[in-house]
């Protein structure tokens, strides 16, 4: 053979291979058969088939796309997942008519009940924080694995709470067909005796004891500022401009960080009906569901304060967390506190 043909030879297939690779990729990657598999049914060796089906695809004969919904942007998922060490990172598309201080978008809910689905299994317990972005979740489920519901804080207006995180629990425990635990009082009370003689309450007191055996549990994330923090909003302004000083740059189910991820505040706790930080740092899955650009800063905080190990956001939100100055913050699976 000439140079001449044996180059004309590397350029091109003959019928009969193309006709052979065509097959051997069908059986691989259509049928899942392994290559040792096709090697026996072709009469060549594996790594024969290994050469034919790579060539394949350098031939165009095979062309792999990995497609995902249009509003799921895959990309920013995984470099947010890496930057944070993260189990999951789901970030989905910022809805186009969205303000752009918009916190939230509701679409979040959807997308993560979904992940929800996925993340729980028969006989877990979850546990649900209060949160405009958990109740959306609750809303949005479909399905969920048999499994006990249990609520992880007190509700924001006791007025509201059959509309609020008592319905999201109960509607999670009927998607799933388990025992809902909800907690029939306010998250903040006007001091911490009046708080633990509510905990001391029976029903109260046994939604507490599910609190270790809680194996995934979705919470949300609030900015130190009117209408973005639900306790921010609780407080009287003597009280909010106390823990501004303090540098106070996030909120979750009542506990206060700087932008550090540090805890502050911790006295506001003793006050608070809540899962305590402690215990959420030992829950294997804490999905936290939280976007929009005003609370992007305070989704970095709680991301660094070790507390989270999953998280649904939007790409406003995602792209400043991914701009972010400064050293890149300890795994979020290490589950490290940053005051230790």
């Amino acid at each position: 053979m000439s140079a001449m043909s044996a180059g004309r030879s590397a350029m091109r297939m003959g019928p009969a291979e193309l006709v052979q690779a065509a097959a051997m990729a069908r059986r691989f990657y259509l049928e899942g058969k392994s290559k040792i598999q096709i090697a026996e049914e072709f009469g060549v060796s594996r790594f024969k088939v290994a050469r034919v089906l790579e060539t394949a695809l350098e031939r165009d004969l095979v062309r792999i796309e990995i497609r995902v919904p249009a509003e799921l942007d895959a990309e920013r998922s995984d470099a947010l997942r890496a930057r944070y060490g993260l189990r999951h990172a789901v970030v989905v598309e910022s809805p186009a008519d969205a303000a752009d201080d918009a916190p939230d978008p509701e679409n979040l809910g959807e997308v993560a009940a979904d992940l929800l689905g996925e993340l729980v299994n028969e006989g877990d317990v979850l546990g649900l924080a209060w949160g405009r972005s958990t109740i959306h979740m609750a809303a949005a489920l479909h399905h969920l694995p048999p499994c006990t519901v249990v609520q992880l804080t007190g509700v924001y207006d006791a007025g509201t709470a059959e509309r609020g995180s008592v319905e999201a629990v109960r509607r999670a425990a009927q998607v799933s067909g388990g025992e809902a635990h909800p907690i029939y009082a306010p998250m903040l009370l006007p001091d911490p005796a009046t708080a633990a003689a509510l905990r001391n309450q029976t029903g109260i007191a046994r939604a507490f004891d599910y609190f270790d055996k809680v194996t995934v549990a979705c919470v949300s994330i609030g900015s130190w500022e009117r209408g973005i923090s639900t306790v921010h909003d609780m407080l009287t302004d003597e009280e909010r401009a106390h823990y501004a000083s303090l540098g106070v740059a996030a909120e979750t189910s009542a506990h206060l960080f700087d932008a550090e991820g540090r805890r502050v505040g911790r006295d506001l706790g003793e006050r608070c009906i809540t899962v305590e930080a402690d215990r959420l740092r030992r829950i294997p899955e804490v999905v936290a569901i939280a976007g929009g650009l005003r609370k992007a800063a305070a989704i970095d905080a709680v991301l660094r304060s070790g507390l989270v190990t999953s998280l649904v956001t939007d790409t406003a939100a995602a792209d400043y967390l991914l701009g972010a100055g400064g050293p890149p913050p300890r795994p979020a699976l290490d589950r490290s506190d940053p005051d230790d």
